[in-house]
């Protein structure tokens, strides 16, 4: 299935784009798209443990699985003073 994962931030500017679009299978975790991002953009590798990942408006932990056709944002942390 097609995943189309929004970036924010850091992860946005690190990986130089808005979107990374990825291929997962059929009932695949965010822990499995967590891995798929951080091989298909290797600069995220860094951040990819501390982000956090929103299927639709509600975060979502590593074990839901993603819903096919759907978008995932990917929240890196930030930091404000």
């Amino acid at each position: 299935m097609k995943v189309r994962v929004r970036l924010f931030a850091i992860a946005k500017q690190t990986a130089g784009r808005e979107t990374v679009d990825l291929e997962l299978a059929e009932g695949a975790t965010i822990a499995e798209l967590r891995a798929r991002l951080a091989a298909e953009v290797p600069g995220l590798a860094g951040l990819i443990g501390q982000m956090l990942f929103a299927v639709g408006a509600r975060y979502a932990p590593e074990e839901v699985a993603v819903p096919p056709d759907v978008e995932v944002a990917c929240i890196p942390p930030v930091s404000g003073g």
